[in-house]
């Protein structure tokens, strides 16, 4: 796995100040950096932080 861009996790971790992020913010916040939601979601699980109310069904 590729390092993470800092840009990337300090984005993940002002947007999940509790540990939990929703589906729809991560997609949301995937847009707006302009990085494949993949990437939001290894940056969440390195700051071990968990994904909520997975649009599929998921998490």
């Amino acid at each position: 796995m590729d390092k993470i861009p800092e840009k990337v996790l300090e984005a993940v971790r002002k947007a999940a100040p509790e540990g939990r992020l929703s589906c729809a913010e991560a997609h949301s916040l995937a847009k707006a950096l302009g990085v494949d939601f993949i990437i939001i979601g290894q940056a969440a699980d390195e700051l071990k932080i968990k994904i909520k109310n997975c649009q599929l069904g998921c998490f």
